[in-house]
């Protein structure tokens, strides 16, 4: 047999002997134990459902290392924790894409052997294992990018709620009710950590925690450290206005200077030389026609 053969052989072969060891080894006395407990008062429908999802999620979490768990949830935590993609949903559906991405690969692989499509298959299932990542990777960053475009609106609104008589959560909440976007949520997260009895300091540093913005994360430590010093809010609230209004300003200016950079390469690469073409092209034919 030829090293291909054998290769297509070892890609097929071992992850369903690893699947099929991950399923044998599973604690099953422990997940039935849990689908009794979860399938109480269900329907037998619902019994159906509760007996295959723990199952599914333990043979994914046994393929998913704890690491990249952690860093899927910090991602989610970053994205906002979206309805439709819960941790538990994103670690079940990828190992499930990259089956299905596999099965695709040794389909094409069948109709057409080859060492390409041996590239392309394996380029498919990686790419489909990936997938979830990228989606809330790319939501987000959106979000912090919504947030980092919110803030300097917000700590304005907050800030004249608080100078005409408003105490700080009052203002909070004001700018919560009042806003739409990703900020606006995470304020209202952080007034119903505080309803629930979670300390005021914790609730602001695990609204910080939850963000990658770094105006965000100073305009919290600088609120922290007035609430345990017993500083006036209304001054920190002015003075973090007015920085994420000059580091607004200064990013929109970074950006207007690097645009002419990035705009180089696509007219080097494809106006240049249409206008040669335009330009240059009838000269050229007229010499050609002259010469010969």
């Amino acid at each position: 047999m030829t090293p291909i053969a054998w290769l297509i052989i070892a890609a097929v072969v071992l992850p369903l002997a690893y699947f099929t060891w991950v399923l044998v080894t599973l604690d099953r006395r422990g997940a039935l134990a849990v689908q009794t407990n979860l399938g109480q008062g269900f329907t037998q429908s619902g019994n159906v459902a509760v007996q295959r999802a723990p199952m599914l999620l333990g043979i994914s979490k046994r393929l998913t290392p704890g690491s990249y768990e952690a860093k899927l949830d910090r991602w989610l935590a970053l994205a906002g924790r979206p309805e439709s993609m819960p941790l538990e949903k994103l670690i079940i559906a990828k190992p499930v894409l990259a089956l299905v991405g596999a099965v695709l690969g040794i389909l094409m692989f069948r109709n057409s052997p080859s060492l390409q499509n041996v590239g392309i298959g394996i380029f498919i299932t990686v790419l489909a294992y990936f997938v979830p990542d990228l989606l809330v990777y790319n939501k987000g960053i959106k979000r912090q990018e919504a947030i980092m475009l919110e803030l300097p609106n917000t700590l304005d609104q907050m800030l004249i709620s608080v100078e005409a008589g408003l105490g700080f959560e009052a203002a909070m909440g004001r700018a919560a009710e009042y806003g739409d976007g990703p900020l606006a949520q995470e304020l209202m997260r952080t007034l119903q950590d505080m309803q629930v009895g979670r300390p005021r300091q914790e609730a602001y540093q695990a609204m910080a925690d939850r963000s990658s913005v770094s105006d965000l994360r100073s305009f919290v430590r600088a609120v922290v450290q007035a609430d345990k010093y017993g500083i006036g809010l209304a001054k920190v609230l002015r003075t973090q206005a007015k920085q994420a209004r000059v580091k607004r300003r200064q990013r929109a200016e970074e950006k207007a200077m690097k645009l002419p950079v990035k705009v180089l390469f696509p007219l080097l690469v494809f106006i240049f030389p249409v206008l040669f073409i335009v330009l240059l092209g009838p000269a050229a034919i007229n010499i050609m026609e002259t010469l010969g």
